[in-house]
């Protein structure tokens, strides 16, 4: 579900609201409906952090109630005393330094909430440095999290904006690039440690299931020849990048998308050697206990899975496609059990195998491989006939050589639909073009190609789920592929511009935090009725500034007061039930000297 914002205007007044929509699939598409209408929240509903506090226990909401920063009046100090009067010049008001507030604070919020702050004064002991590790660690989160970019980008563009200076009470020029490249090194070696914490945290507050554990893996290009990274190789490209050098991600989260560890590997391994690696990492870091392993066709082999056996772990696995052969008879006949629109599973004989198998077919997918299976097979027609053609119009020898390797490039460019044809190629002296040239239509494919489009098979030594049951397990692959996607596309975890080995792998611990962040946030908005479109709720406060207001006075001084951009109806409406107040000012108001004026003396 996701955010759509909506104008409508009564009676010559604009009237601003959400709409709460939801997607959904359906045999001819995905189609859209409004679940819900949302306005401001009653009082009643506001108090007491109604939303909020149907998400998290009591004492987590004590803490989230502390994260409304800098609440309250506040007085104004001086050098000399405290709560003097003094005359404003209302015609002298000014506005100035207009900084990024609304995205960072919700971030630092997040940060927060997750305990990470704490985490970072264990794992760093507060030594001779002006700016902590831990908080330098929480600068790079944030600029991943709503900004993501270089280093040096964060250190000339993005800080200094931002009124991280106020919420964290370190300066722009303490945030420089030599510190941030630091943090980088430093903040390395609790890799181990933040994972620990962010799976007993996001355990305590949002109660996921561990006991089944979803893997996959992408790849990130490198800008550069990372000459200095034996990681960086080249490798399958799952960004069409084969000319650049990558690494490999392995993911490990739980059935709702929560992060629950990841390992690097270079970027030439095939991702079925990536999975003792990753289960070894796992059990030694939360122990070897009797969980479910779900992993895509290209994760697993016979070796693989009997390794899996052998530890005790349990397996729904995807298989591929040739796999399904043996259960031809069982794909026509049968009954099959419908697990929603245009979805059906069906339990199917496992002979000597230890594993039991489920079939699956959509009819949205078959559909498509229909499609793509006839394009291909028009394609291949076209061009055996424009051959035939050529051959009997032929008035010279033609070379056989030249012809088969033709035929070769056909199918080669047409790989999907080359097994529907029966081909035959060779010599024949009594023709003209002095080659035989013959095909047709393989009945078998085309019988096969029927009863298994849309077709798929899983495979598990799990026995006490249905087929239905193991059918969305499986399904909940989606939640890792919709990880690497909020990684790739919001968090721009790809391109890697660093070259050192170290350095790419805090950039992808950091992206890692960052995402730990932004799963954190959809989880929230779905538990408060906001669906799960983070992207929009961070677009809306972003709209939200600090300002700082100047006051002239009658002392002849200037008070300065960093104030924060009132929330319109429709953000209002978002952050009531996210259970937060924004701040109406940052900090405490100062004097500043009114500006001298230059006089000269007239002769």
């Amino acid at each position: 579900m996701f955010l759509k914002r909506c104008h409508r205007t009564k009676n010559g007044k604009e009237h601003v609201y959400w709409q709460l929509v939801e997607s959904y699939r359906t045999v001819r598409g995905s189609r859209h409906r409004v679940v819900a209408y949302l306005g401001e929240l009653r009082g009643g509903e506001r108090k007491g952090w109604a939303r909020l506090g149907a998400m998290l226990d009591e004492q987590s909401v004590k803490k989230v109630k502390q994260l409304s920063l800098f609440e309250g009046e506040r007085e104004v100090e001086e050098e000399g005393g405290l709560g003097e009067t003094v005359e404003v010049n209302l015609g002298g008001v000014t506005v100035a330094g207009t900084r990024d507030f609304g995205e960072v604070w919700l971030a630092l919020c997040l940060w927060r909430i997750l305990g990470l702050e704490e985490l970072m004064e264990r794992v760093f002991a507060k030594g001779e440095e002006d700016v902590s590790w831990g908080v330098m660690a929480c600068v790079v989160t944030i600029a991943r999290f709503v900004e993501p970019a270089s280093e040096l980008h964060i250190e000339e563009t993005w800080y200094g904006r931002t009124a991280l200076k106020e919420l964290l009470g370190v300066g722009p020029g303490q945030v420089n690039e030599h510190r941030l490249y630091r943090t980088l090194d430093r903040v390395l070696p609790a890799k181990g440690a933040i994972e620990a914490h962010l799976k007993g945290r996001i355990g305590e507050l949002f109660k996921p299931d561990y006991e089944l554990l979803l893997y996959d893996v992408t790849s990130t290009y490198f800008e550069g020849e990372a000459e200095n990274n034996p990681q960086a190789q080249r490798g399958y490209s799952r960004d069409g990048r084969a000319e650049a050098k990558q690494i490999c991600l392995g993911l490990v989260v739980t059935r709702e998308g929560f992060p629950v560890g990841y390992e690097v590997f270079a970027g030439n391994l095939k991702d079925i050697s990536t999975l003792e690696a990753v289960v070894k990492a796992i059990e030694k870091k939360y122990g070897r206990v009797n969980r479910i392993w779900v992993l895509d066709r290209g994760m697993v082999s016979e070796e693989k899975l009997a390794w899996l056996r052998q530890r005790g772990a349990r397996y729904v696995v995807g298989t591929a496609k040739e796999k399904m052969k043996p259960f031809e008879k069982e794909l026509v006949g049968g009954t099959w059990a419908e697990v929603r629109e245009g979805i059906e599973v069906k339990k199917a004989r496992t002979g000597q195998s230890q594993d039991t198998y489920v079939l699956c077919r959509s009819s949205e997918r078959a559909k498509k491989e229909r499609g793509i299976r006839e394009r291909f097979v028009g394609r291949i027609k076209e061009g055996l006939k424009t051959l035939q053609a050529e051959l009997k119009s032929a008035k010279t020898r033609r070379d056989l050589g030249k012809i088969q390797r033709r035929m070769g490039r056909l199918l080669q460019r047409n790989w999907r639909a080359s097994g529907a044809f029966q081909i035959e190629v060779k010599e024949d002296r009594r023709r003209r073009s002095g080659i035989r040239f013959t095909w047709r239509r393989r009945k078998a494919h085309q019988k096969w190609a029927a009863h298994s489009e849309g077709c798929y098979l899983l495979r598990t030594n799990v026995t006490d789920q249905s087929p239905e049951e193991l059918w969305r397990t499986y399904m909940q692959l989606t939640e890792v592929e919709a990880a690497f996607r909020t990684a790739k596309s919001d968090l721009k975890i790809r391109p890697v511009w660093h070259q050192v080995e170290r350095r790419v792998q805090a950039h992808i611990l950091f992206s890692f935090l960052a995402y730990a962040l932004w799963k954190t946030l959809q989880t929230w908005m779905e538990r408060a009725g906001l669906g799960g479109g983070a992207r929009t709720l961070l677009e809306e406060m972003a709209r939200i500034k600090a300002n700082d207001v100047i006051l002239p006075t009658s002392t002849g001084r200037d008070v300065t007061l960093c104030c924060i951009t009132r929330p319109d109806p429709a953000q209002r409406a978002l952050i009531e039930r996210l259970g937060l107040v924004t701040p109406e000012r940052l900090g405490r108001p100062t004097w500043v000297p009114a500006p001298k004026i230059l006089t000269a003396n007239v002769v």
